[in-house]
């Protein structure tokens, strides 16, 4: 079943979110109500936080995890950068064999 598209929130939406849990004192699934998110992406938003500012070390900074999405791409291209000069060089050898 396909997920629903939901348009992501500003940064700063998400930042006031996360300082209303952190420093209001209010628990995210009472937060998350009054903002009309989901409790799970307001806690998904904090642990977020909480890895960038350092309080966390059991996951992906933001910035690694932009990182990540990079290096994945880049590997992707030139796997497929691979399958194609494999498939020239068989290309150009067949030729070379017929010419000879």
């Amino acid at each position: 079943m396909p997920r629903k598209f939901t348009p992501e929130y500003p940064p700063e939406f998400r930042a006031e979110a996360v300082r209303l849990v952190r420093e209001g004192g209010r628990q995210v699934s009472v937060a998350a109500k009054d903002l009309g998110v989901s409790a799970e992406s307001l806690r998904h938003w904090v642990a977020q936080a909480e890895l960038d500012s350092g309080r966390r070390k059991n996951g992906l900074t933001t910035d690694e995890r932009q990182e990540l999405v990079r290096l994945r791409r880049r590997v992707r291209d030139l796997e497929e950068d691979k399958v194609i000069l494999k498939k020239a060089t068989a290309f150009f050898a067949a030729e070379t064999r017929k010419t000879r």
